[in-house]
């Protein structure tokens, strides 16, 4: 019976294989360098951005927050900033909360 079926044979090692588990982890390091790249660092430098931008608000400032409420500041605490969002109307927010800073004149009426 053995002329229907061939034998099959073990065959040697590549010669290559001590260099194997080094080229297996190479696409992982690659693709968290590409990660830290385009996710993380552009985070951090925004983030940064933001925080200088906090440190600097001052009275007088006009301002978005974070749930669109558009306000000049009054007032500037430790934590919390008064807007004043009508005339004679005035929020207080936390700091974080205030998305982005305005040029001056975009808040016409207050």
């Amino acid at each position: 019976m053995s002329f229907l079926i061939s034998d099959a044979y073990a065959q040697a090692a590549p010669a290559g294989a001590a260099s194997d588990p080094i080229m297996q982890f190479l696409p992982l390091v690659v693709i968290m360098v590409a990660f830290y790249f385009i996710l993380l660092r552009p985070q951090q430098k925004r983030q940064k951005e933001h925080k200088t931008m906090i440190e600097a608000l001052k009275k007088g400032d006009e301002v978005v927050t974070g749930g669109g409420v558009l306000g000049r500041i009054v007032e500037v605490g430790d934590n919390f900033v008064s807007l004043e969002v009508a005339d004679k109307v005035e929020i207080k927010v936390q700091k974080a909360a205030v998305s982005s800073l305005l040029p001056k004149g975009t808040v016409k009426g207050l």
